[in-house]
């Protein structure tokens, strides 16, 4: 699993309402929905970080 860092976001507070609707129909948090819908942005302009090669032993 890729480590994860904390930053604070800024936003609009009508957009978060939304998102945090969306996230509650999905069954994710509103973290989990965020994150999600920038993945599904960068799936969709092929710019998805690339997966890692687990370390050889």
């Amino acid at each position: 699993m890729a480590k994860k860092k904390a930053f604070a976001l800024r936003i609009n507070e009508d957009m978060l309402k939304a998102i945090e609707k969306w996230a509650s129909d999905e069954f994710r948090s509103t973290n989990g929905q965020i994150e999600w819908m920038l993945m599904q942005s960068l799936k969709a302009n092929k710019r998805q970080p690339k997966k890692k090669e687990p370390p050889a032993n």
